[in-house]
């Protein structure tokens, strides 16, 4: 069977101890853990966000244990700075006006291009890459896998509040990403050639300078052999992050396994897709989201067994059974979301969801004796 790598993206918040509020404090902490994390940690667009990847992991169990280990550097790097780090698709409570863009000439040639709608993109994403046999193929799998796209996003809802408010989302960060240009869920593509010629053509009219300003939900990466899911917010446990890896994982294999057994999935139109994810992204795991072939509205658990039983054959072959399974305590305990939604219905208190979404974070991760 061919090796479906795992690579995995994650976007941390940089928050202040006192305030809880964002802090543009990014090169402290890349200052901080260059001895240890230098090739791991990376700037974004604001300096309140820290990416911090993995390398080529063969499995998932492997991808687990680096994450755990870049986690705990990174959380104690925080510490030493006097600063704390925190998962989730956006802060409660701070405005984007008042973070700081990172200087640099990739991000200053967003902003000059974007504006107030890249300025206003505080948002934390988790980006997986998963290594595919090769481009005509990734094409293939990218057309299959648009369909499950709302189903794993559900389970990743992370951002119910922007800018103090409670948005009425379970996921608000995909409605501010949604202002960017070339998001979302990709169109059909009945080959890779005529992919790559639409590439090429917003090349060739200087509408984009690479295929990485190609920012949809899923996209064969246009430089690596990878296909990245760019859909779900950024989670709060390390168990979740593993989980929606692992499903990604798994979808990738199966419907290659389909392809090669020549047997084809029904393919639905971009439109009804959108129809699914906007549910998904406004409740949730608690959404009805649209059985296409029924047509009608299925409680998302139904979906969620029934897509975990599409994957099940491949679950053992590529080890990773209790990851996948995971999925069900994220249904038993709520999604970030949830969990973030209910501290605030307790408290109302918004620097008491960003205390929480600390400890979430740095839960079953090691980091001495400090406090959070």
């Amino acid at each position: 069977m061919h090796q479906f790598t795992i690579g995995i993206e994650e976007e941390y918040q940089i928050i202040d101890v006192e305030s809880r509020d964002l802090i543009s404090h990014v090169s402290k902490i890349i200052e901080g853990g260059k001895a240890v994390l230098s090739e791991n940690l990376k700037h974004e667009m604001h300096e309140s966000m820290i990416e911090m990847e993995t390398g080529i992991c063969q499995n998932i169990k492997e991808a687990r244990e680096e994450l755990t280990n870049l986690r705990r550097h990174l959380i104690n790097t925080a510490h030493e700075q006097g600063l704390r780090v925190s998962g989730g698709g956006t802060h409660p409570f701070s405005n984007w006006e008042h973070n700081t863009i990172t200087n640099g000439e990739r991000y200053n040639k967003i902003v000059d291009d974007m504006g107030d709608v890249a300025r206003g993109n505080l948002i934390f994403g988790l980006h997986v890459h998963i290594g595919i046999p090769n481009r005509e193929e990734g094409v293939r799998i990218q057309n299959v896998m648009r369909y499950f796209l709302p189903h794993v996003y559900a389970l990743s809802t992370n951002s119910p509040f922007w800018i103090g408010r409670n948005t009425g989302f379970k996921s608000y960060r995909q409605e501010i990403f949604v202002k960017f240009p070339r998001t979302g869920i990709p169109s059909y593509f009945n080959s890779l050639a005529e992919f790559d010629s639409y590439v090429e053509l917003l090349v060739k009219t200087g509408t984009i300078d690479n295929a990485k300003k190609i920012w949809w939900d899923l996209r064969v990466h246009p430089f690596y052999p990878t296909i990245e899911f760019r859909i779900c917010d950024m989670p709060l446990r390390i168990e979740e992050t593993v989980c929606m890896a692992a499903i990604m994982q798994c979808l990738v294999a199966k419907i290659y396994k389909l392809h090669q057994q020549n047997l084809s999935f029904r393919s639905y139109r971009r439109l009804l897709l959108n129809e699914n994810k906007w549910r998904a992204s406004k409740s949730g795991i608690e959404a009805h989201l649209i059985d296409f072939g029924k047509e009608e509205s299925v409680p998302y658990p139904h979906l969620l067994k029934e897509l975990l039983e599409f994957i099940d054959d491949v679950v053992d072959e590529l080890d990773c059974r209790k990851e996948v399974e995971y999925a069900w305590t994220i249904l038993e305990n709520g999604t970030g979301a949830d969990r973030q939604l209910k501290v605030f219905n307790e408290t109302g208190d918004l620097t008491k969801v960003v205390d929480y979404m600390i400890s979430e974070t740095e839960y079953g991760i090691t980091h001495g004796e400090m406090a959070s």
